[in-house]
């Protein structure tokens, strides 16, 4: 007689008790900018940082962690993402100004980093106003606009190691650089410090409103999208190499090469997240091979491809 196979268990069954949310089998497509993608195995939102470390410290070492802020540089795809995706909430947006420095969440939002900056009259910091994203993803991927990045305003970071342990990191033990940083990905970013120069309320404001029309002139902003798609290579600007190799307004599904600005991938409506990935490397394949650039994706990529068929590319 065979032994019966025993089903495995739940993720969510093994996982410790928290105080904050765990939910199984949770859809990202609400939560992520493109609107695509697959669900999370088990969502954790974190009631606060207690909560977070002892969930770190307690969860099974097989149990692989993802951090999802925002979503707004983020491409999850259409199998959804395995192990624990951990969503930084209300605990995590505290923003305060102390002298010359801006202390935030991870949680926190970039624009009202900005803004808190601005109002406690320190410069420096406008160019997050220009960030779609939070605190913490811009510490995982030194993010930055209008000539500045967030290694030139940073202090310190306070992130959670993949057992729970605090640790407060320098500028200089963090690696920064473009669009990279070399803290492990499954460790969580928490909070940071910011540091800012005195300056005219007034004149902080206007170069933020300055960046908001940049913004609003040159980006879809208005469309589902994830912000730039590919980083600028070096001496290179990666929209010029997209636009030259024919690429703008570029479709594949439901995705489409923005006729707005070509380094970003729209989903014109009935986009699958298969159709984004499958339209950003056939962009890649043509640039490379008009220009002999690589392009490097900027949009961070998560989670596992659903089976199906590949749509055609078109122009």
């Amino acid at each position: 007689m065979m032994a019966a196979h025993a089903t495995p268990r739940p993720l969510i069954e093994r996982l410790p008790a928290v105080r904050g949310r765990l939910t199984a089998n949770a859809d990202l497509s609400k939560v992520t900018w493109f609107r695509v993608g697959g669900p999370a195995e088990v969502l954790f939102k974190p009631t606060d940082m207690d909560d977070l470390a002892a969930f770190l410290a307690a969860r099974p070492e097989d149990v692989p962690i993802t951090v999802l802020g925002v979503g707004s540089n983020l491409l999850v795809r259409d199998g959804g993402v395995p192990g624990v995706v951990v969503r930084l909430g209300r605990g995590f947006v505290d923003i305060v100004a102390d002298g010359d420095e801006i202390r935030a969440g991870a949680g926190a939002l970039d624009l009202n980093v900005a803004l808190t900056a601005a109002d406690a009259g320190l410069a420096g910091l406008e160019f997050l106003s220009g960030i779609p994203g939070t605190v913490g993803g811009a510490l995982r991927m030194n993010a930055g606009a209008y000539g500045a990045d967030m290694a030139d305003v940073l202090v310190s970071a306070r992130v959670l190691d993949s057992r729970g342990t605090m640790h407060d990191l320098p500028l200089r033990d963090l690696g920064l650089s473009y669009r990279h940083c070399a803290v492990p990905e499954d460790w969580v970013f928490v909070g940071a410090r910011l540091r800012g120069r005195p300056d005219d309320r007034g004149a902080i404001h206007a170069r933020m409103d300055e960046i908001r029309e940049a913004r609003e002139t040159t980006q879809p902003v208005r469309t589902p999208t994830g912000g730039s798609t590919f980083a600028n290579p070096q001496g290179h600007k990666a929209w010029e190499l997209i636009d030259r190799a024919g690429c703008r307004g570029l479709r594949r599904g439901g995705a489409m090469v923005s006729e707005k600005h070509c380094n970003f991938l729209i989903n014109t409506g009935t986009a699958t997240a298969a159709d984004l990935e499958g339209l950003g490397e056939e962009v890649r394949r043509r640039v490379f091979e008009v220009t002999g650039i690589r392009l490097a994706w900027e949009i961070r990529r998560i989670g596992q491809p659903a089976e199906g068929a590949v749509r055609e590319v078109s122009s």
